[in-house]
């Protein structure tokens, strides 16, 4: 059965897939210039770029718990690191005056819509990033490749979720109208909210060592 804190990582998981990025921005852009069906076709080559790099990063991983966990605890304190990234990001968007999503429409036939989203998120070094992030962070050392993959599974659901969500919602006018309206309290949602995390980390893994 999952637990609350099962539930919570997947809304966080969620809310970082949300969070104004490449992607993110890129299937605002493409849904509110061509339509929802060039946002939903741009969002399935984003979600096949997302799954290359989490099955990457949790083939990588688990061989690393395996076999090297002191390797594991500088990915831990990468992860707490990423977070606090995030966080200055979505604060430095929100205190920017311009939509993130100009200039980020992507058009053309549906294979080359899909091939523009596959590659945003292929050759987004942050991409494997965040789920290498995720992997060490939840994942105890020593994880089995059977609790590795397993979270990668249950990460994937939200991002099948999110991210064609995105397409569905920035095609429609009166979505868009809301964000414009209120994008600055979302990024300021979203800066705590990773800051806080990252401060987590970072203090629990120093209550440990003390």
């Amino acid at each position: 059965m999952i637990g609350l804190e099962w539930i919570a990582l997947w809304v966080a998981w969620v809310l970082a897939g949300g969070s104004p990025g490449p992607a993110t921005l890129s299937i605002a852009g493409t849904s509110m210039t061509h339509g929802r069906r060039a946002g939903l076709v741009f969002s399935t080559g984003i979600l096949f770029g997302s799954a290359c790099w989490g099955l990457a990063a949790a083939a990588g991983m688990s061989a690393v718990m395996q076999a090297n966990a002191w390797i594991f605890e500088i990915l831990r304190y990468a992860g707490a690191s990423y977070l606090l990234f995030l966080a200055l990001k979505s604060l430095r968007s929100a205190l920017s005056p311009q939509m993130p999503t100009k200039g980020r429409a992507h058009g053309g036939a549906a294979a080359q819509i899909f091939t523009k989203g596959a590659l945003i998120h292929l050759t987004n070094p942050k991409a494997i990033l965040s789920w290498a992030s995720i992997y060490s962070l939840v994942l105890p050392a020593g994880a089995s490749p059977a609790q590795v993959f397993g979270l990668f599974a249950f990460l994937y659901s939200g991002s099948l979720l999110i991210f064609p969500g995105y397409a569905v919602l920035f095609s429609t006018p009166s979505v868009v109208a809301t964000y414009a309206r209120l994008r600055r309290w979302f990024e300021l949602v979203f800066a705590g909210f990773f800051g806080f995390a990252s401060l987590k980390v970072l203090t629990a893994k120093l209550g440990d060592a003390t």
